[in-house]
């Protein structure tokens, strides 16, 4: 399979499950949380979602509105030693718009998640392990966000390469541990990442 014809599988394959919880009244956002009202940046689901098959990782959260951003939260994505304790690396952040579907992509400094860090070219190869093939929390949010991380992967390690370049941008004089772990710097890269921007949804997130 080509990587254009790969691209094609995953978009029909993500188009397919938010189709599917649309007719459920939910989006990705809400089979996750399965609640109406989550509360501001705790994890979701507890204990995150981790697959010891592929060594995926994920989690949603929640911050306080900003007026600035139509966005409900975002998923985190790690990866990890497959089946076993070990070092975390955080991939790339899916931000889901008010309406519960995909609206950018982007990555945080080391101190927002508390991960271990990994320079761009040796964290890119690692994309393609992210995979989560588990029934839990909801099979269909599973599969999407494993589509939408194989349709943008060319795009998640541009924002990657950008992410490490905003680092090295803010190290004059200081060590890349102190970068790591400025407060003043959060984001570090980010793209507007759209499916289909006319497509239905279900209730809101």
């Amino acid at each position: 399979m080509s990587a254009a014809e790969a691209q094609q599988q995953a978009l029909r394959e993500a188009l397919y499950c938010e189709r599917i919880l649309a007719k459920s009244g939910l989006s990705v956002a809400t089979a996750v949380l399965r609640t109406e009202a989550p509360s501001l940046m705790r994890h979701y689901p507890d204990g995150d979602v981790y697959d010891p098959a592929s060594g995926a990782q994920y989690y949603y959260h929640c911050h306080a509105p900003d007026p600035a951003r139509d966005e409900h939260g975002h998923f985190h994505c790690f990866i990890r030693p497959v089946g076993a304790e070990g070092p975390i690396h955080h991939l790339i952040a899916a931000g889901i718009d008010t309406s519960g579907r995909l609206a950018r992509l982007f990555t945080v400094n080391r101190w927002v998640t508390g991960d271990a860090w990994l320079a761009a070219e040796e964290l890119i190869p690692l994309l393609a392990r992210f995979d989560v093939q588990l029934a839990t929390p909801d099979y269909l949010a599973n599969r999407w966000l494993t589509a939408v991380l194989a349709l943008y992967r060319d795009d998640i390690a541009d924002l990657l390469r950008a992410r490490d370049r905003a680092v090295a941008s803010q190290a004059a004089g200081r060590t890349l541990e102190d970068v790591l772990e400025d407060r003043g710097l959060e984001y570090l890269s980010e793209r507007t990442a759209r499916l289909m921007p006319d497509q239905p949804t279900g209730r809101k997130a």
